[in-house]
């Protein structure tokens, strides 16, 4: 049975082609001065920044620009955006992009008026936040991440080679969040499948965490087989706006939070994959998708029966044979799919050589909540697995 649990989210969601109007409703509730985050300058490109500011604009607002926010954001832009905002004092953090700069907007959030270090404070010792937070909205343009409905940040520290992230608490989720399947059209195939796949892997670090008969995982399975369907489609026609946005809702629902309450899950496909990001600054969903199947093998001993659930209820496999054969053609399907998508299933392929292995073991965070704790040898086998 479920555990005992409290549930809430309090982001607010405008979703569809005219979701952008819901910013004009939002806007009004807030100070003057909003900090506009952003990443490379896609969204230049694309026309969402040109509508946004004119949003701004239209709603009288100071508009203080703070882009280059990259896909592995880290301490040092995270140090330069608390400045930004504690110079211009900035009332509203305004994230426009994907999971990266949503992520780093949460991060500033909770360290404008931190009077610590917010890597150790927050990352490194885990704690929550003691000070006052500013307020966070967001305009998503990827789907994957989740970051639009959660209060997830994850941090980079290059010089430490370390990838850590915090879950903060309903104070610094998003308040609001714009959700434009249209925004993410532009997207590149490689971000777009890497987006798939980090949104299906959130399901399944929860899902695979205790065998409980339990609604929580009648909705996994349900939304992991409308991800499988509606990415095939996508991959063919990436302008599918159907799949598009059921991508997209499957994604934000993936991680909110909601799928997670009663179990005790188990991120340790994330801690791998993290370890593999700060030492290449690969693509996220492309870490993940390179250590899932040598680390799920390694836990499919000790959760055969979730496996085979797995197999059974998401990949509709055959249901001849041993419990333990069900359940490696369930992986096996998986494996597939990943192909069929295009991911990055080797390390090596994400700039991994043999002489990092120990320094990724060092780097990954151990988890306790799936079937498991690995052993550093486990881990260094995953790894070179991996390869």
């Amino acid at each position: 049975m479920l555990g005992n649990f409290t549930y809430h989210n309090p982001t607010k969601l405008y979703f569809g082609k005219d979701a952008l109007q819901g910013l004009s409703e939002e806007l009004p509730k807030y100070g003057k001065t909003v900090q506009l985050i952003y990443g490379g300058g896609s969204i230049k490109q694309n026309g969402v920044y040109e509508k946004v500011v004119a949003i701004l604009k239209a709603c009288g607002k100071t508009v203080v620009e703070d882009g280059g926010v990259m896909p592995n954001p880290t301490v040092e832009k995270l140090y330069g955006g608390i400045e930004i905002a504690r110079s211009h004092h900035t009332d509203l953090l305004l994230a426009v992009g994907g999971g990266s700069v949503c992520d780093y907007a949460k991060a500033v959030s909770a360290s404008v008026h931190c009077d610590e270090d917010p890597w150790k404070k927050y990352f490194l010792r885990g704690e929550e936040p003691t000070c006052p937070t500013l307020p966070v909205g967001c305009v998503l343009t990827m789907v994957g991440t989740g970051s639009e409905m959660n209060g997830g940040a994850v941090i980079t520290n290059p010089a430490e080679k370390r990838k850590l992230g915090h879950v903060f608490g309903s104070d610094v989720m998003p308040k609001f969040t714009v959700l434009n399947p249209e925004f993410t059209y532009t997207v590149p195939m490689r971000q777009m499948v890497a987006g798939i796949y980090d949104a299906f892997n959130h399901i399944c670090e929860q899902y695979f965490s205790g065998d409980d008969d339990n609604v929580s995982d009648d909705l996994s399975e349900a939304l992991m087989r409308s991800i499988v369907k509606n990415s095939r489609v996508a991959v063919r026609d990436p302008k599918n706006y159907e799949a598009r946005s059921n991508l997209m809702w499957a994604a934000t629902w993936a991680l909110n939070t909601l799928l997670s309450r009663g179990k005790t899950t188990d991120w340790e496909v994330h801690g791998l994959g993290q370890a593999v990001g700060a030492y290449t600054d690969a693509t996220h969903g492309m870490t993940l998708a390179a250590v899932t199947l040598p680390y799920y093998r390694t836990l499919l001993p000790y959760g055969t029966a979730k496996f085979k659930q797995f197999a059974l209820n998401v990949w509709n496999v055959s249901p001849e044979g041993t419990d333990a054969e069900i359940a490696e053609r369930g992986l096996s399907a998986l494996e597939s799919w990943m192909k069929e998508l295009g991911l990055t299933i080797h390390l090596r392929e994400l700039g991994v050589r043999e002489e990092m292995l120990e320094g990724l073991a060092d780097a990954t965070k151990n988890r306790s909540g799936g079937y498991k704790i690995l052993t550093r040898e486990e881990m260094l086998a995953i790894f070179r697995a991996s390869l």
